[in-house]
């Protein structure tokens, strides 16, 4: 008889995928940090993981036992209707998996990919683009997650390479960018009072900031950023209705 546990296999994922696309709600783990489903790295696949639970009392355990860890955690409830566009949204964040009921005899790891189809970029519509930077949203979810549970000059190696690794990753995209036909691009203020302008690394994160629906938008590639910037800003805050990272980044001198 095989010592391979029913979960572990290929049958055993697809169970499980069945359940939660049946189940009429689950749970995950939400950051406190940035607002969105909390993340780990495995140390031993590597994968970038997130949480769901079928049970909530599951979750609430989960929760509690972060949250002793000095974690600020909170749970989250996904209906069944939204699973498609939960899943779907993992993608944008550059997570690739995801662990179901964690920490009970019914644990599943499998693949994203498994759960959600994802469109190749040949299968978009002639015309159209996706925006997208999981890799920028990914390493400032862990970014964030480490800088605002620490405490002063902890960790401080660790995070100066992933403020490192956030300014490379953002060099490298392309962003939307919201503005008003009569107002011009929009300017958010933080608690000290400095200015800083929205960019946004996908659509959804654009959403979630127009729900008046008052803003129109334009893709603009990293580069060309600075020249946009009004000069009282400090910079730009990516994704300012979840993650909200701050990069400081000035309007070039002419």
């Amino acid at each position: 008889m095989s010592d391979v546990k029913k979960n572990e296999t290929a049958a055993g994922r697809q169970e499980m995928i069945r359940t939660i696309q049946k189940a009429s709600e689950i749970y995950t783990i939400a950051s406190g940090c940035t607002r969105m489903p909390y993340v780990v790295c495995d140390p031993d696949t590597f994968d970038d993981e997130i949480f769901v639970f079928l049970k909530l009392e599951d979750a609430q355990e989960a929760a509690k036992a972060l949250m002793e860890k000095k974690e600020p955690v909170s749970l989250v409830k996904v209906e069944n209707s939204q699973l498609l566009r939960f899943f779907s949204n993992l993608y944008t964040m550059g997570v690739n998996c995801v662990v179901a009921a964690p920490n009970t005899e019914q644990e599943v790891r499998f693949q994203l990919r498994e759960i959600v189809h994802r469109a190749e970029d040949k299968e978009i519509p002639e015309g159209k683009i996706r925006v997208e930077n999981p890799e920028l949203v990914l390493t400032a979810i862990y970014l964030m997650q480490k800088t605002r549970r620490l405490q002063v000059g902890e960790g401080e190696t660790e995070i100066k390479d992933l403020q490192d690794e956030v300014m490379a990753h953002f060099s490298r995209g392309r962003y939307i960018v919201a503005f008003e036909a009569d107002k011009g691009i929009p300017l958010l203020k933080d608690k000290k009072g400095d200015a800083y302008q929205p960019v946004f690394t996908d659509i959804l994160e654009f959403q979630k900031f127009n729900r008046s629906n008052h803003f129109r938008t334009a893709v603009i590639p990293a580069e060309k950023i600075p020249d946009l910037l009004a000069p009282e800003t400090r910079g730009v805050t990516i994704n300012p209705m979840s993650v909200n990272l701050q990069l400081q980044i000035r309007k070039k001198k002419n």
